[in-house]
């Protein structure tokens, strides 16, 4: 086996992009991208830290969570997690962002590219309240590059079928798995309880 180190290299075993795959970044939101945020409930966020290391983080609420603001923005409220404040750290570092956006049932995925600002401006943080709670900033992402990206994935990991769903069961839960991974006392804690926390917190 050996590495690929350049881009030539890569060439040689994968053929150049043509037709709509070379052709669809855009860089501004338009009807259907706009319809599939406003559709959406779970996105995921890239980042990169000051020491260069790559850093991934979902975000989810009810679909319509993220606030299209113009044509190249859209905002993003942050709720309670668990205060690392890994994607916001990284965003004061390097603004460069990239987030994908999930619609459950279709199978086509939105990227979105851009560079982020974190804002705690009132005006803002009131266009995303729930339950009179407000989120504790809003990430606002100007877009560069707005593109589709076509099913394949998804169909490949069956990710909408029922069939395919796991058990929560076949695991144990996340406090178990923690001490397993970095040691202390073993929670004693169900599924259910662990869930019944959650609820307490999401807003």
């Amino acid at each position: 086996m050996a590495r690929v180190e350049t881009v030539d290299q890569l060439r040689e075993i994968y053929r150049q992009p043509k037709g709509r795959a070379a052709q669809k970044v855009i860089p501004q939101l338009e009807q259907h991208s706009k319809h599939i945020i406003e559709l959406s409930p779970f996105i995921v966020i890239s980042t990169t830290g000051e020491d260069g290391i790559a850093d991934v983080s979902p975000r989810g609420d009810a679909p319509g969570f993220v606030k299209v603001l113009d044509d190249q923005t859209i905002a993003i409220p942050d709720r309670p997690g668990n205060n690392r404040l890994d994607t916001l750290t990284n965003i004061l570092a390097n603004p460069a962002v990239g987030t994908i956006f999930f619609v459950p049932g279709v199978d086509e995925v939105l990227r979105i590219n851009g560079d982020a600002e974190i804002r705690d401006d009132a005006d803002l943080l009131a266009q995303f309240e729930i339950k009179g709670k407000l989120p504790a900033t809003v990430l606002v992402i100007k877009a560069r590059e707005i593109y589709l990206h076509c099913a394949k994935a998804i169909m490949r990991s069956g990710l909408w079928k029922s069939e395919t769903q796991v058990e929560r069961s076949v695991l144990p839960t996340i406090g178990q798995m923690i001490v397993d991974q970095i040691g202390g006392d073993r929670p004693e804690e169900t599924h259910a309880e662990v869930k019944r926390e959650y609820e307490k917190v999401l807003y």
